[in-house]
């Protein structure tokens, strides 16, 4: 597996993702009622634009601050994914009026110990030493 991986299919994938999130979202806010199709088709759509814009932050951060092991391309979508996932939460929880400062932040610690734990357990799992890693 390579762990070194390219900043196009990054950049690509990223930009994929805004511009149908963005064109989504903005056909669903100006076109259609707040119904329960189109309520889910925003949701959708926000999901896709938050985990597009926070993708490259998350291959930034990863490249920056490298982990051993080093961050795969799965793990910088895993973590893009978990940013548009707290985004589509904190939205639905709004629309309920629940939303407090005190949830944002308990969700948010949530979802960082999740993926601290899903790290951890992969820096577990043994791997024979390679060339590159001594």
């Amino acid at each position: 597996m390579n762990q070194h991986y390219s900043r196009l299919p990054v950049f690509l994938t990223s930009l994929f993702l805004t511009i149908t999130g963005l064109g989504g979202l903005a056909v669903v806010l100006i076109n259609t009622v707040p119904t329960l199709g189109p309520r889910w088709l925003f949701y959708f759509f926000l999901f896709l634009l938050l985990a597009g814009c926070s993708l490259p932050v998350t291959d930034f951060l990863n490249r920056r601050f490298p982990s051993k092991p080093r961050a795969s391309a799965s793990v910088v979508i895993r973590q893009a994914v978990w940013f548009g996932l707290y985004g589509c939460v904190l939205a639905w929880l709004q629309f309920g009026r629940v939303l407090n400062s005190g949830l944002v932040l308990f969700l948010a610690i949530g979802l960082v110990t999740v993926e601290m734990i899903i790290r951890m357990n992969e820096r577990s799992q043994f791997n024979t030493p390679s060339e590159e890693d001594e």
